[in-house]
């Protein structure tokens, strides 16, 4: 796992271990970045599917519930089987636009 910042943005690349291991090392190093928005680049691993994706449901609302983006990035994987509460964008800066167009939602309010 790769772990970068850019601005209030935290990117998260994981390129070699499973998609389950992934997200327990994201809960444990939760703390360090709650307060950022959270993209998850997933573009290395090949076989994604819907039961990967629905792997990161509850961190996603938990996030998003606290007023940050959530987003992860890949271009391997069917939209139709993403589940409405997980933003998926195909490229990284398709990601930071989502961030950036959810950060303008909140300060405008909604």
């Amino acid at each position: 796992m790769i772990l970068d910042q850019k601005g209030n943005t935290s990117i998260i690349t994981q390129e070699t271990v499973t998609v389950i291991e992934l997200v327990k090392k994201i809960q444990a190093l939760y703390p360090k970045f709650k307060n950022n928005n959270i993209i998850v680049a997933l573009n290395a691993i090949d076989n994604f599917g819907r039961e990967d994706i629905v792997e990161f449901l509850q961190l996603s609302k938990n996030h998003r519930n606290a007023k940050h983006s959530f987003v992860i990035v890949s271009n391997k994987i069917d939209l139709a089987v993403v589940p409405d509460e997980i933003i998926v964008a195909p490229t990284l800066q398709e990601g930071f636009d989502i961030v950036e167009m959810e950060d303008m939602e909140r300060d405008l309010g909604f």
